[in-house]
This record gives structure tokens, C-alpha cells and sequence, in this order.
């Protein structure tokens, strides 16, 4: 029988429990302001970030220390005992996270993606409530596995079938990544809904940790995001067919999964940008003091990159905002629209991420080029490369551009 159902919800311990947090909540508690509760992890997430990018390490003390505030279950509903946390609080805590380590920003902005994917989609699944009421209580993270070998990060094609017999399902997957796959508690796999189905009939399944076994494929020496330990994974599932997520991936991946992961990426890479540009802002300052009445040549430099924070700050913005207004399924011509702006907005961000970050290095110098430094965005930079290949940007705009002459067809 699923542990769901055989045994109510059992708190478990965590590590950070005693490195005196006393203005931490009650572990699984939901906090009473998330994104303040956020920043007081900033520290922290910012002290480990370059040993967790030199040693490629598992950001562990960040992690816990937002478990400890109950923020991995701070998008579950209130009635299910999480915090009822807007996608807007949570983009501007990936935007907070991601300033200090981006790896732990990353980690949390793919942990809340399928959070996200669970409440919009699985409401009605008692086994998946309970799941959910798991998340605010235990604090479980979420791993995702969609990737798969052969088929590469093509999100709505799957090669894997899920096996179905007497109320059971097996499910084996070669995955190239799944980031963090060896911390997660709860890995969301997609995979065909059977191995007659084609390749585009995938369902999202629930796989807990107790019901798989990983074995490491493939290890994780990166340029950057080091820390997200994406290693690849053979998984091999078995457990209740009820984990099955009851609607179709497609409509998952539409309505949800790749709006929000476009959304809380773009929030976390300003983060990134935001930091680095802040960095140069501190290194112009110090030269402006150091002979006053003259502005360094780097102050046009500065200005730029400060725009392009804002313009960025700005299209997120936009994007939730839009997100709150979309009903899908409204209209073919309005869910093409919106798929085409969730897009430009993965594209565009990534792109000026990095070039503001260039810019950051430019007006440093040495200082910046150097590690250790406070003036150091050789990390920042580094991360932000891995922007335009988390789904290739040269794909998603060619989709776009296939939506927008849908578009226009309609």
C-alpha cells in the first residue's frame, strides 16, 4: 500500500534545526511574509556560494535554512497547510535567492515549478492533495525528470512508456539530468502514457523516494549552476497508478509548467544580473570617490547595464501580470499570443542577463576578472551561460515564430 495512504503526515527533522534560527518558523509551518523570510536566508546562500560552485556541492545550509522557514511549501494552498504564496512572491524570491547563490535560486525556481504544476493541475486527486499537504508539512523538495536519452530536453516528446498492471505502474528512464535528482524527495517524471502511445501522449508522474531506485549515468563538472548537481539518471519507478498526475502532460506543459518556468527563470537571472551590475556600481563609486569631481570613464557602461536591469525587472513583471489575466483555452489565437510572449521573455532575458553581466566585467576590470574579489562576477557570468541553453534559445524561437504565423492564420 502507497505511504500516502496507509499513514498520516510525520514531520521530519532537518539540518538546520540548530544553528539558532529563533525567528524561524515551526518547521512546515508557512511563514507570515515568505519574501522576508527569503531574505533572511540571503546571507547564508551568499557565504556558501562560491564553495558550492568551486566544489560543484549541493547548496545544503541554504536549502535547509528555507526549510526551515516552511518556503518549499509556501505556493501549497493555505487549506492544504502551505503559505498560499502568489507566483509573483515567489519570482521575486527566486530574484532575491539568485542575487546570492544562484545555484539555491535555481534549485528552489524548479522545486516551486512543479509545485506550481500540482496545484493548478491535481486539485482533484486525493493522492495528490495529500501529496501537496506533504510539501507544506515535510517540506519535500521536487526534482523534475523530462529530459530523456535519444530524445534530449524536447519537453513534450518522451520515449519511455509507463507499464501499468493491477493498480501498479514501472516506469524506467534513462534522464541525461535531473538537477539534484540525488537530494529530491519526489522526482516528477514524464513519460508516455504506454508503450503503444505515441511519443506526444505523455502523462507527469509522481515518483516518491522510497519508490525508486537512480543510478548516477553521468556526472555534473560544469562551466556554471554547478551546485544543482544536474547528474544524469537511470530511473526505475514502481508504485500506485493514483501518482499518476490524472491530466494530460500537454496541458500541463501549455498552461503551467512552461509559463512558470519562463517566469521564475527570468526572475532568478535578473537576480544573477542584478548582483553583478550592484558589484559594479560599488567598484564605479569607489573610483568616483577616489577623485572627486570626475566621473569615470565607465559611467555611460554603468548606465546601460542599470537599464537593462530595469527593462528586465520590467518584462517579468509584465509576464506575471499577463499570467494572472490568461485563461487558457479561451481562444487559439490568444493561447498562441501568449505562448509567443512567455517565449520572448525566456529569450530576451537570458540574453540581456549576460550581456549586462559582460558589461559588470568591463567596468571592474581586473577586480571582477579575479576570484575572491568583492568585485568577483566571473560566477555570475559563468551561470548566466547556462540561460540560453536551458531549452535552446535558437528553439524556442523558431516555435515562436511557428506560433505567431499560427497567429496570424487564426
Amino acid at each position: 500500500m502507497n505511504a500516502f495512504a496507509a499513514h498520516a503526515v510525520q514531520p521530519r527533522p532537518h539540518d538546520a534545526a540548530d544553528q539558532g534560527q529563533d525567528d524561524a518558523p515551526e518547521s512546515g509551518h508557512p511563514p507570515r511574509d515568505a519574501l522576508a523570510a527569503a531574505r533572511d536566508v540571503v546571507p547564508l546562500a551568499a557565504a556558501q556560494a562560491d564553495r558550492v560552485d568551486r566544489e560543484a556541492a549541493f547548496p545544503e545550509l541554504a536549502i535547509a535554512a528555507l526549510r526551515e522557514r516552511g518556503l518549499l511549501g509556501a505556493m501549497v494552498p493555505i487549506e492544504l497547510g502551505g503559505g498560499g504564496a502568489t507566483l509573483d512572491t515567489i519570482a521575486a524570491i527566486c530574484r532575491v535567492l539568485g542575487g546570492a547563490c544562484a545555484a539555491t535560486g535555481m534549485i528552489y525556481a524548479m522545486h516551486q515549478i512543479q509545485v506550481a504544476c500540482l496545484v493548478a493541475h491535481a486539485r482533484g486527486s486525493i493522492w495528490h492533495e495529500r501529496l501537496l499537504a506533504r510539501i507544506a508539512a515535510d517540506q519535500l523538495l521536487l526534482a523534475s525528470a523530462t529530459s530523456e536519452q535519444s530524445i534530449g530536453g524536447a519537453l513534450r516528446t518522451s520515449g519511455c512508456a509507463v507499464a501499468t498492471d493491477g493498480g501498479r505502474f514501472h516506469l524506467v528512464k534513462m534522464a541525461p539530468t535531473i538537477s539534484y535528482g540525488a537530494q529530491a524527495d519526489v522526482i516528477l517524471a514524464t513519460a508516455r502514457r504506454h508503450a503503444e502511445a505515441p511519443q506526444s501522449d505523455q502523462v507527469l508522474v509522481c515518483v516518491l523516494d522510497g519508490d525508486c531506485t537512480l543510478q548516477c549515468t553521468s556526472g555534473w563538472d560544469t562551466l556554471g549552476m554547478r551546485g544543482t548537481c544536474s547528474n544524469g539518471f537511470r530511473l526505475e519507478a514502481r508504485g500506485a497508478c493514483e501518482q499518476i498526475v490524472p491530466v494530460p502532460f500537454g496541458e500541463i506543459a501549455d498552461a503551467t509548467m512552461t509559463p512558470v518556468s519562463h517566469m521564475l527563470w527570468s526572475a532568478l537571472w535578473t537576480g544573477i544580473a542584478a548582483d553583478a551590475v550592484q558589484r559594479a556600481k560599488a567598484f564605479f563609486q569607489g573610483q568616483a570617490r577616489a577623485r572627486p569631481g570626475t566621473l569615470p570613464p565607465s559611467a555611460t557602461q554603468l548606465a546601460e547595464a542599470a537599464a537593462m536591469i530595469d527593462t528586465m525587472e520590467a518584462r517579468v513583471q509584465m509576464a506575471l501580470a499577463h499570467y494572472r489575466q490568461h485563461t487558457p483555452g479561451r481562444s487559439v489565437s490568444a493561447d498562441f499570443a501568449f505562448a509567443a510572449e512567455m517565449n520572448g521573455l525566456k529569450t530576451s532575458v537570458s540574453t540581456l542577463a549576460l550581456e549586462a553581466v559582460q558589461i559588470a566585467l568591463l567596468i571592474c576590470g581586473m577586480a571582477g576578472y579575479k576570484q575572491g574579489t568583492p568585485f568577483s562576477v566571473g560566477r555570475h557570468l559563468r551561470d548566466l551561460w547556462s540561460a540560453p541553453l536551458m531549452i535552446s534559445n535558437d528553439r524556442i524561437l523558431t516555435n515562436t515564430a511557428s506560433l505567431l504565423l499560427a497567429e496570424r492564420s487564426h
